[in-house]
């Protein structure tokens, strides 16, 4: 029988500064997460030799979750089996409308939790 082992939990936080993007926010947030961390402990330590043994649990929030494209962020992590849940959470803001920046003046802020997991024989 598998035992799955949780390893990692990393946090990140994106934006997106003009035109309200949610999904581009939360893209943004799992990067950041991603960004600050260096898995060479599941290899060296666990035993992995496939990054694709990964199970990755995302956790986003942002102030309007039903504007998310799960599968876009699902998207931004490329190893592993990928599961994504998007709560309320995050914030946004009054920012400036820059029309060459996107639409609106809304800024966007999301955060990401990353958990990476194994499973062990």
């Amino acid at each position: 029988m598998m035992k799955r082992g949780r390893y990692i939990v990393e946090i990140g936080i994106g934006t997106d500064l003009h035109g309200g993007n949610f999904t581009k926010a939360a893209q943004r947030a799992v990067k950041d997460a991603m960004s600050r961390s260096c898995l060479c402990g599941l290899f060296d330590i666990v035993g992995i030799s496939d990054p694709n043994q990964m199970v990755v649990e995302i956790r986003v929030g942002c102030s309007e979750p039903d504007k998310v494209n799960i599968a876009e962020v699902q998207a931004t992590v490329p190893f592993g089996t990928v599961t994504t849940e998007i709560v309320a959470g995050g914030l946004h803001v009054q920012g400036l409308h820059l029309s060459a920046l996107g639409e609106g003046d809304t800024i966007v802020v999301a955060v990401a939790a990353l958990t990476v997991y194994i499973d062990i024989p």
